[in-house]
């Protein structure tokens, strides 16, 4: 306990009075009249701020002067699965060499606390917020991986499951058992009166693998399951499950963790008679996380994992006065990407984009090709039908044909997800590579198809770096690795087709990384190319102006960055076949890849399932890229 007369108490007292009076409105907005639990919910954060190691106490206040670091043009992310890529937490801190070779300083690591094997789904049924699995290593292995990427520029990212626990969870063991204070912890039923009536008006998650809302354990009591049986809603009504899950994330960023990704965060309050997501009480809770970390953690980022269409996703960044969320997940253009290389027009895209150029700079999203999860088809469909008589159901089902390789000459392999032929609702998996056709040409053995394969890889990453924000690679994704379909023989994963994608890293390829004559190494370097530059250019920072423009073509996206006078013209061709595409602009562009120089960039032939990067000369003496 310090003494009141350290020094560093004052700069405690100065972050926690800026913020008290708000921050006791909002509790009692959500606890009334309840001022014994709010005090003990400040002597929560008080306790866990004296916790807090010295240098992540320096890094808080260096960050706190200057509060837009995460917003470099240099960032760049990528997300790994501890086990698949090192083995163990150890074995990625011997790796870190390599992250940063990839040019890494954005880790995501993808959920490794504690939980149930067999029924963890991928991890995120947390059974302990203070331990590690086992064969990843200690929560001190996490600690010192933390320390080792912090001296290396490299801030670290973790999963924090917000919504519910695993029923294997203390609390939830106590709850079953019947002992005071934990059934409160969640929603308990001794009948289905009120479960029913929940279920009335709540949409269901997974509605083929995991009917319903509700479980019914073998006392027969009925508990609230929003995802799987085994993953236990937690009702944050209960004041003691937010100070306890507070605490949790303060300790998680204690042990030097620099954003917390808030998993599940629009489902976290409930209340009967609505649909459970995205309720108002969900932003005061998410407003006083950011404040405890402000508090707390000034140095530790809140990403929202909100899989929605950008105006449902903005309210989670807040307001300027009262924000949320640092960062939000781009979802829908991931998805509308994938949609575009199907159909070849980016007319949807376009949309898509004009949308999320018109929201505030200051909202941050990361940007992102692929993920640990599967790809919804969460699209415009009364739009896709008003414009081109599109159906929702039929064109779900052409687009996974399409990229499980059904569709005649598509050369994508994937495999769906959930398949619900009933209501053609399945999701896609599969890797990167193996989606753009690199599996296909791989096995078919040929160079022609193959090379075009690379290109459409390349573009699409060419895309991704392209938007303003944070881009995220996912891991294996820089070698071009492909499906892993040795899953079907593992009895933990035949079932769940997402491990398709999850499959261990391939080393041996990694090591061909720095041959441009083999595929690996083409994108390998291909893309540290577009990296280097993105990280270099002026244009690429997130305050730059950006927008979209006609490019004379349907097939071809033509994106706009302009900062300081300086302009960058980004073209996109969704079109297997050369096509002629440009913007309307006066005065001389150099391509920036390949260095070609146009005097006018009406008209530039673009390669099949290609993109250019085209630099204005005027005012690109400043910074230019070289």
């Amino acid at each position: 306990m310090m003494t009141e007369n350290n020094p560093q108490i004052e700069i405690w007292n100065q972050r926690l009075n800026r913020r008290r009076d708000e921050l006791k409105a909002l509790y009692h907005g959500l606890y009334p009249n309840d001022s014994a639990s709010f005090s003990d919910f400040i002597d929560m954060l008080r306790s866990s701020w004296e916790n807090r190691k010295e240098a992540l106490r320096i890094q808080d206040q260096r960050r706190e002067q200057n509060p837009k670091w995460f917003r470099r043009r240099d960032l760049l992310g990528m997300m790994l699965y501890v086990g698949a890529f090192a083995g163990t937490l150890k074995g990625v801190e011997e790796k870190l060499g390599y992250l940063q070779e990839c040019g890494v300083n954005y880790l995501h690591l993808m959920p490794l606390l504690e939980s149930p094997k067999g029924r963890s789904d991928g991890g995120y049924a947390v059974s302990n917020f203070r331990a590690v699995q086992p064969e990843l290593g200690t929560i001190e292995d996490l600690e010192q991986l933390a320390d080792a990427c912090r001296e290396n520029g490299i801030s670290l990212c973790l999963d924090f499951v917000m919504n519910h626990t695993s029923e294997d969870h203390d609390w939830a063991k106590r709850a079953r058992a019947g002992e005071p204070g934990y059934q409160e912890r969640y929603f308990f039923y001794d009948s289905w009166d009120i479960p029913r009536e929940y279920e009335k008006t709540v949409p269901q998650v997974f509605p083929t693998t995991a009917p319903g809302s509700f479980t019914q354990l073998e006392n027969g009591q009925i508990v609230m399951t929003s995802f799987y049986p085994y993953q236990w809603d937690l009702n944050y009504a209960n004041p003691a499950v937010l100070r306890d899950m507070t605490e949790n994330l303060l300790y998680l960023a204690n042990r030097g963790i620099d954003v917390i990704r808030l998993d599940a965060v629009p489902y976290i309050w409930k209340t009967l008679g609505t649909p459970c997501r995205n309720l108002p009480q969900v932003h005061m809770l998410a407003r006083m996380l950011r404040i405890a970390c402000e508090v707390v953690c000034p140095s530790v980022l809140l990403l929202g994992e909100v899989v929605m269409e950008p105006a449902k996703v903005a309210p989670y960044f807040g307001t300027t006065e009262r924000p949320e969320c640092h960062m939000l997940y781009n979802v829908t253009t991931m998805a509308t990407t994938w949609h575009t290389l199907a159909t070849g027009d980016v007319s949807l895209l376009r949309r898509q984009t004009e949308a999320v150029c018109a929201l505030p700079k200051d909202f941050l999203f990361l940007n992102y090709l692929r993920c640990h999860d599967d790809i919804g088809w969460g699209l415009d469909y009364p739009w896709l039908k008003e414009q081109f008589g599109m159906e929702e159901v039929p064109h779900k089902k052409y687009l996974n044909d399409y990229f499980t390789g059904k569709w005649p000459g598509s050369d994508s392999r994937g495999e769906l997800y959930n398949d619900d032929p009933r209501l053609g609702d399945a999701r896609l998996c599969g890797t990167t590579a193996s989606l753009c056709g690199v599996e296909a040409a791989d096995f078919e053995q040929d160079p022609f198809k193959l090379e075009r394969a690379v290109s459409c890889d390349l573009t699409l990453h060419a895309w991704m770096l392209s938007q303003s924000g944070i881009p995220v690679i996912y891991s294996g994704d820089e070698i071009g690795q492909l499906n892993d379909w040795g899953y079907r023989e593992d009895p933990e994963k035949r079932e769940d087709s997402r491990y398709i994608h999850r499959g261990e890293f391939r080393w041996d390829l990694a090591e061909l990384r720095s041959n441009i004559n083999t595929r690996q190494g083409k994108q390998f370097q291909g893309l540290r190319r577009l990296e280097a530059i993105r990280a270099q250019e002026p244009c690429f920072e997130a305050d730059a102006d950006v927008w979209s423009e006609e490019s004379g073509s349907p097939h071809v996206l033509a994106l706009c960055r302009r900062r300081n006078g300086r302009e960058l013209v980004c073209l996109f061709n969704f079109s297997p076949e050369f096509v002629r595409a440009g913007v309307d602009r006066e005065g001389g562009y150099t391509e920036l890849v390949y260095g070609n120089h146009y005097d006018s960039i009406q008209g530039v032939e673009l390669y099949p399932n290609g993109f250019a990067w085209l630099l204005s000369d005027k005012g690109k003496e400043e910074g230019t890229f070289h």
